[in-house]
């Protein structure tokens, strides 16, 4: 009998770290020992392993069966290893052949009877690996779309043990997965909805036209029914389609929780991911002890809806500020620091005061107190992070009863559209991808005001009482306003609608946000 060596992986944020799988049995005792800084799931390997060895018609005899997972400084967690433990023990029971496994990397988790089943994470793994030179990989069947997505990796998709041992063997030729990518764009589904739904609202809809063009942060304040929810969830529908590479870093977050669609599994979409008020920190930005992405990550390049907004526990829309700063979020352990993008634009809806009627003084019941108390949840470090805020009121009947044809998505997108490419060229090898990201030096060179211009902030600046964060947002807006308007230089037109966007504040909370 001789140690044998099977190549696998582990998914640590969104990287993936090898591991080899080694195996060595033995004259002895009866006995199945594993080694390597496993978890319990990893653990419980061995009466799978064992199980489904026995089940699949195959040979294990009683004799010793050490495994180790090398390196032992990782933490191996999930069930990923069932598959390629198997084959080792194959290996050095002398059943299979080490040069026919060769630089094959295995995942899989077995089945009791020997059946391959579905393992989180394949997409980053099956990526990480093409870099590193692997070029093919034994997956699961239910994996085998996902894993294909990596272009020129020859991946293998096996249903159970006997199959991966048949084809290793030669005795069965299982035909690579081929690459997906085509025959999934080609099968896109068009949107459910659209702008031209939502009737009136025209400043709210312009707003967040300015807010996609940009990738500003949008918070709407009205009554209840006023439409707020309704413009949100359309918002997804006017961002420029997505970028190959947009798709997959956004398909590869998705990879490792497992929320992947089997048959298509190429996020196409923008996400849009709207968070109940009763979310938990760690549900927003994500964490565990193997940190796993939060909504935060899940809504990357898409769009972040909290409707209730004053609902939300402080301590959570605490945690906000910083990714929404930097675009990214980084989960400290004992092991390590994860990483996760957080590119996405927040949308926060709210009503004016605890009944939603202010201010309206007939129909409202609030006491200043508690409206104070109730616009009093949302702190100033947080109101400063939000680029846009505009009032939706309540629709009128005329408005509902129209018969004004409203604009479509489709025609707000093709603008938005027009900005970016203007941005994409204008921030060409610079690493700034929108309007929003704009800081430093940057700022002042492409926010460059006239002397009519300076004259109007000025005066903005004193009345609004801005912070220099917001005074800096308001003319990234403006810059977005402009590029919308096809103008190279800001103007004071672009600067009045900026800056208006941040009268709201005043009217709702007193004081410049």
């Amino acid at each position: 009998m001789s140690v044998s060596t099977v190549l696998s992986a582990a998914v640590f944020g969104l990287k993936a770290e090898f591991v080899n799988v080694e195996a060595d049995v033995s004259n002895g005792l009866p006995a199945f020992h594993m080694v390597g800084y496993l978890s319990s799931e990893v653990k419980e390997a061995v009466e799978r392993v064992r199980t489904a060895i026995r089940n699949s018609g195959l040979e294990f005899p009683a004799k010793k069966v050490v495994i180790n997972l090398a390196p032992a400084t990782i933490k191996k967690r999930g069930a990923m290893f069932d598959l390629p433990i198997a084959l080792a023990i194959l290996v050095s029971l002398g059943q299979l052949k080490q040069e026919r496994i060769g630089k094959l990397l295995i995942l899989g988790e077995l089945g009791l009877d020997g059946t391959v089943q579905r393992v989180p994470g394949i997409l980053p793994i099956v990526l990480e690996a093409q870099d590193a030179g692997v070029t093919s990989c034994m997956i699961p069947k239910e994996n085998a779309l996902e894993g294909a997505l990596a272009e020129g990796m020859e991946i293998i998709g096996v249903r159970s043990l006997q199959e991966a041992v048949a084809h290793i063997q030669g005795t069965l030729e299982i035909p690579p997965e081929p690459y997906p990518v085509q025959r999934m764009y080609s099968h896109a589904g068009t949107e459910r909805l659209d702008y031209s739904d939502v009737y009136g609202q025209e400043v709210v809809k312009r707003a967040a036209e300015v807010a996609v063009a940009g990738c500003h942060n949008l918070l709407l304040i009205g009554p209840p029914g006023s439409g707020k929810s309704m413009i949100a969830k359309r918002i997804p529908t006017i961002f420029p389609p997505m970028t190959m590479e947009e798709c997959m870093e956004t398909t590869k977050i998705y990879s490792i929780l497992s929320m992947l669609d089997e048959q298509n599994p190429l996020i196409r979409r923008r996400p849009f991911r709207s968070v109940h008020h009763t979310a938990t920190k760690t549900a927003m930005v994500g964490g565990g002890v193997i940190p796993t992405p939060g909504e935060i990550s899940l809504a990357h390049g898409g769009v972040l809806f909290l409707d209730e907004l004053p609902e939300f526990r402080r301590e959570v829309l605490e945690v906000l500020r910083q990714p929404l700063e930097e675009r990214q979020i980084r989960i400290t352990r004992s092991s390590g620091t994860c990483q996760f993008p957080a590119n996405f634009i927040l949308v926060g809806a709210m009503n004016p005061c605890p009944c939603g009627c202010y201010p309206d003084l007939n129909r409202c019941s609030c006491t200043d107190k508690e409206i104070q108390r109730y616009m009093g949840r949302l702190s100033q470090p947080f109101l400063d992070r939000m680029d846009i805020c505009v009032e939706a009121p309540q629709v009128k009947y005329e408005a509902l009863k129209g018969q004004r044809q409203e604009e479509r998505s489709a025609d707000i997108q093709e603008r938005v559209g027009r900005a970016r490419e203007v941005q994409n060229e204008r921030y060409k090898g610079t690493g700034i991808r929108s309007n929003a990201a704009l800081e430093g030096r940057n700022l002042e060179r492409y926010c460059e005001l006239g002397k009519t211009e300076e004259q109007l902030m000025q005066q903005a600046f004193s009345r609004l009482r801005l912070t220099a964060r917001t005074y800096h947002k308001v003319l990234k807006v403006a810059r977005t306003i402009a590029d919308l308007d096809g103008q190279e230089k800001i103007n004071t037109e672009h600067l009045q609608e900026a800056i208006g966007y941040r009268t709201i504040n005043k009217k709702y909370w007193g004081r410049g946000a």
